[in-house]
């Protein structure tokens, strides 16, 4: 058997569908019908966009000529340049071959190239089964060559629509504070950017982090402006919404993105800055985002979410408003040099 790897133009149709393809393949092999996966036009999109922020490369891995093996590597650009994100995914009918093993020699060779240190990866598993992954296949391949499990998340899943009375009694006793709640759909507006912005950027050191080597990002308002074109060319919808203090800082936010292939919402960050903790305000964005995505797009079928297993605070948040367990995941690491 012959294993030939070859970069993916993300301008070719035909390949980038064969990529795509091996792709949700590999991850209905895992979860069935509980994979959560870009669709094909929303990974076209990311592919082709020109990221002064993020630079993508993906590989298709071909099996005696038949595509079995898609591959990934994200390097920042502007923070955390020590980082290499790392995705292999194989077709199940072609497993134990050798080609996951020849995508990340690939990978890690060209990472190691443009001097990252630090390799980062995912996989996901049924949420009834082991939380450190023992068994699953992901994991276990991860750990073979020399990925360790740096932080767990629990996959949760929201069906939606949400009773009002149900919100309503989420809402009860809310504090009479001075911070004002503000909302929209779409790009965030000029005058909350810049404090969107610098709460947003702390998301990945603020959030609980476990074990991965991962830096404070630089408040940067066009990488926010970068990620919206995103959103809209791949044909979703981001309604946002913000706790102003009583100074008219950002205090807290929380954003769901709606795929307009899929019509499910996924919750993409909430954070309540640090010295405005204890006033509820994590709850009261969510809730306040739930009912208008109710309001604007009723047939909005769930919603989907990711949070640290240590994430206690969070975690009961989501609970409260009837999430329930979906999945695991695991955020693997391999540190090098």
């Amino acid at each position: 058997m012959t294993i030939e790897i070859g970069p993916v133009d993300p301008f070719d149709d035909a390949t980038v569908d064969a990529w795509w393809t091996v792709y949700a393949a590999a991850l209905r092999a895992d979860r069935a019908d509980d994979a959560v996966l870009w669709s094909l036009e929303e990974t076209r999109q990311e592919l082709q966009q020109a990221s002064a922020v993020f630079e993508r490369h993906v590989f298709l891995a071909r099996l005696d000529g038949r595509p079995v093996g898609a591959a990934g590597l994200g390097l920042p650009l502007k923070d955390n340049l020590h980082l290499a994100d790392i995705a292999v995914y194989v077709a199940p009918e072609a497993r134990r071959a050798g080609v996951g093993s020849a995508l990340l020699a690939e990978l890690e060779t060209r990472a190691i190239a443009r001097s990252r240190r630090t390799f980062l990866a995912e996989t996901s598993w049924a949420a009834s089964a082991s939380a450190d992954g023992t068994g699953h296949p992901g994991v276990e391949f991860g750990r073979r060559h020399g990925y360790a499990l740096a932080l767990g998340d629990r996959e949760s899943v929201l069906d939606l629509p949400v009773a009002e009375d149900l919100l309503d009694r989420l809402a009860e006793g809310t504090p009479d504070d001075g911070y004002v709640l503000r909302s929209w759909t779409g790009p965030v507006p000029e005058d909350i950017v810049t404090g969107w912005a610098e709460l947003s950027s702390s998301l990945d050191t603020e959030a609980p982090m476990g074990d991965l080597d991962i830096e404070a990002a630089t408040p940067d308002v066009a990488e926010i402006r970068e990620s919206e074109e995103l959103v809209a060319a791949q044909g979703r919808t981001s309604f946002c919404v913000v706790a102003l203090s009583s100074d008219g800082e950002v205090a807290a936010y929380s954003q769901l993105v709606v795929s307009g292939d899929d019509s499910s919402a996924y919750q993409w960050g909430t954070l309540v800055r640090r010295k405005d903790r204890g006033h509820r305000l994590g709850m009261r964005v969510k809730l306040e985002n739930l009912r208008r995505l109710q309001q604007e797009l009723p047939r909005t079928p769930r919603v989907v979410t990711y949070n640290a297993e240590s994430n206690e605070h969070m975690l009961a948040v989501n609970v409260a408003l009837g999430f329930r367990p979906s999945g695991r995941l695991a955020e693997l690491q391999k540190r090098i040099g």
